[in-house]
């Protein structure tokens, strides 16, 4: 259970009634971003209430006529799913403030630009974020704010979203410590061991991750890799 002093009131109103729980706020944006969490171990209380600030529980009957149930696990998904979360400036600002990193590491994971076929620096999709005033919604799921953010920042920032291909060679004394982590970035779509030992093989992997994975490609080998993007 989370603390009273650390809960927020979650409010869901549905034919003229009010309904409302005190629920951790980061479990509740973590709920909304589709991770399994059991929102009944992170509520303050297992009450709901008419009116938190006052104390007043709802009816029973109200609970029945509305929610079909009185699981109250199943009562607090749907109000953290369908209702408003109330938070304080201080807790909506350290919100937005996380889920724009985490906005800013997928796009830059995942995009590149088109005209130089390499990705973006964090800081230059951040600048063009602000540039382009987009809000950030703490409680909206990432990959959906992603999607926006790209639209609203594309006239700022040459940007596109797709995968690119490589074509890598490593030593056959490298290759068993870089199977496992080559894999780890994407999908490889052809593969061959040469006469030699060397592994050489074709992989797909989002635009973004290239300097990732060149500098793991590199630490592995210690520089000793060939690489060439095919597409």
């Amino acid at each position: 259970m989370v603390s009273l002093e650390d809960a927020v009131i979650a409010r869901y109103e549905k034919k003229g009634m009010h309904f409302e729980i005190l629920v951790d706020p980061e479990a509740a944006e973590d709920f909304l971003e589709g991770k399994e969490i059991n929102l009944v171990d992170n509520l303050a209380t297992d009450l709901v209430f008419k009116d938190a600030n006052k104390g007043t529980k709802a009816s029973e009957e109200s609970i029945m006529e509305v929610f079909g149930t009185d699981d109250i696990n199943e009562i607090a998904k749907k109000i953290v799913k369908e209702g408003k979360i109330q938070l304080t400036t201080k807790q909506r600002r350290e919100m937005q403030e996380r889920k724009k990193r985490k906005i800013i590491d997928t796009i830059a994971r995942n995009s590149m630009n088109p005209q130089t076929k390499l990705p973006h620096p964090k800081d230059r999709i951040e600048l063009a974020i602000e540039e382009a005033g987009v809000h950030i919604d703490p409680f909206k799921p990432v990959s959906v704010q992603v999607k926006e953010i790209i639209a609203a920042i594309r006239h700022i920032l040459p940007i596109s979203v797709e995968d690119v291909e490589i074509e890598v060679k490593i030593p056959g004394k490298y290759s068993g410590k870089a199977y496992g982590e080559v894999k780890s970035f994407g999908t490889i779509l052809k593969e061959e061991w040469l006469s030699d030992g060397s592994w050489k093989f074709r992989i797909e992997i989002p635009a973004g991750m290239q300097t990732e994975f060149y500098d793991k490609l590199n630490d592995i080998t210690k520089g000793d890799v060939e690489t060439k993007i095919i597409k």
